[in-house]
């Protein structure tokens, strides 16, 4: 029986809509675990060399990460359950050389396979780890009888009692919400303590998750860490203030002014970086404090305009780009002495100012270079303009490395014993001459001096100036 060749075209098998749109999804879950890779790099890379870096958020949104919700989400959560991953991979022993020169990319996986919600399906590490999932559920279950646990949760609540990870810190914005009821709404999920140095700082325990709590979603409360919020509450502005934040994105420090000010007065927030603009602008209508913050563009382009048509401006804070310590996170020697002699020349412009009263000099960094070293450096200057170190909360045990006289002035935050590492700097001008008391001036002059003008200066990831209050009238 002769079989006849049919001319008609092969069918062409086309993928269900909801198939393709599933790949689409898988690929843009492979981009999220490589940039979330890139910054679980940096972050571990920072506690192995007992280094601060740049916050998860600040690193997150730097311009190159396009998936910033998920990928803040997937560092976070990684984070949270590394201590039992390393575990469990030792105890599976699955990985070859190759595998463990990528490890913060390994860890990111390893999540996704054990406690994510979906299992990863392209990618190499992925398909690598996948073929291994037996045997990484076998070392989960060999870990809980180890520790004489019953659940994951058990195993977590060990580590942090371990000290192996940090507590969780929340700001409350008190534009929006007072601390007392904030306390009591979050003790409705869990235990919550307010923070013994910053007034409306709230402690809660490692692992609160929050990030899709309601409060957080509309800016009565902000996710913020320790040493972060100590910045602005160092330099203790008061209502009425006008400050500069010049490199201010994403913005908590800026909102946190605006709320330490109760809204009133004017905060100036510079941002070159047209992505982080965008974010700034999300964080200041999130909190409230849209009557009080104006965005512009170059802060020493702004401040020199400024100065040239109108004299005096108002109080400021001055921060070199963060993108220096997001994409540049080897710090060696040549590159702190740079760093070092830029943060020399911008203290030292913002105690020059003639009606500067207090400069608030503050780093992430915990090298000596750029800190005690710096200060030291300016001491002379600051001398002679009628400066003296203050002490920032003088209840804080750790102050600065005895490297000069007055170091006992300074404040220090250490990576490992409060999981964080920060350094602050105060200075006050003790020169009280040009500037009598409110009750020795008339009445409309008391009225044109009731600013005063108080620098606030934070160079390593936000590296900040001068934020402060100048004679002259309210604009």
């Amino acid at each position: 029986m002769a079989r006849h060749k049919s001319n008609a075209p092969p069918k062409v098998t086309r993928q269900p809509r909801k198939q393709q749109q599933s790949s689409g999804a898988e690929r843009s879950a492979l981009y999220a675990r490589r940039e979330a890779a890139k910054v679980l790099h940096t972050v571990l890379r920072g506690d192995a060399e007992r280094r601060a870096v740049a916050s998860i958020k600040s690193l997150v949104f730097s311009p190159s990460v396009r998936n910033k919700r998920g990928t803040f989400a997937l560092v976070c959560e990684t984070l949270k359950y590394l201590d039992v991953i390393k575990d469990v991979l030792g105890i599976a022993n699955v990985l070859n050389s190759k595998w463990k020169r990528q490890e913060p990319l390994v860890y990111i996986i390893c999540y996704d396979i054990l406690f994510g919600k979906e299992t990863p399906s392209i990618g190499d590490a992925e398909k690598f780890l996948v073929r291994r999932k037996d045997a990484l559920l076998s070392g989960l279950a060999t870990l809980l009888v180890r520790k004489r646990v019953k659940s994951v949760e058990e195993l977590l609540d060990h580590s942090q009692l371990n000290g192996h990870i940090k507590q969780r810190y929340v700001r409350v914005n008190t534009l929006k919400m007072d601390v007392d009821s904030a306390v009591k709404e979050l003790e409705k999920l869990y235990k919550v303590q307010k923070d013994e140095t910053v007034p409306d700082l709230l402690v809660m325990p490692p692992g609160s998750d929050l990030h899709a709590h309601p409060l957080v979603m509309n800016g009565r409360i902000f996710l913020q860490g320790k040493g972060s919020s100590m910045v602005a509450a160092a330099l203790q502005p008061e209502a009425g203030w006008e400050v500069i934040d010049a490199c201010s994105a994403p913005g908590n420090k800026t909102v946190h002014l605006a709320s330490l000010m109760k809204g009133q007065g004017k905060i100036i927030a510079c941002e070159l970086n047209e992505e982080r603009v965008k974010r700034l602008e999300q964080t200041i209508k999130l909190s409230g404090a849209t009557s009080s913050s104006y965005i512009v563009g170059s802060f020493m382009l702004w401040l020199w305009n400024h100065y040239r048509s109108s004299g005096p401006s108002p109080s400021f804070s001055f921060s070199r780009s963060q993108l220096i310590l997001l994409y540049n996170t080897n710090y060696d020697s040549i590159r702190l002495h740079k760093l070092a002699v830029f943060q020399k020349k911008a203290l030292a412009h913002a105690l020059s100012f003639p009606q500067v009263e207090r400069v608030v000099y503050s780093t992430c960094s915990i090298h000596q270079i750029e800190n005690e070293d710096v200060v030291s450096s300016v001491l002379p200057l600051a001398s002679s303009l009628g400066f003296k170190l203050a002490t920032p909360f003088p209840q804080w045990q750790r102050r600065g490395l005895t490297v000069f006289a007055g170091s006992e002035h300074l404040l220090r935050m250490d990576p490992v014993e409060d999981k964080e590492g920060f350094f602050i700097a105060l200075f006050t001008k003790t020169n009280n001459l040009d500037n009598p008391k409110a009750s020795e001036l008339p009445e409309g002059e008391c009225r044109r001096r009731r600013k005063r003008f108080y620098p606030f200066l934070w160079p390593k990831v936000f590296f900040r100036a001068w934020n402060g209050r100048l004679h002259g009238s309210r604009r």
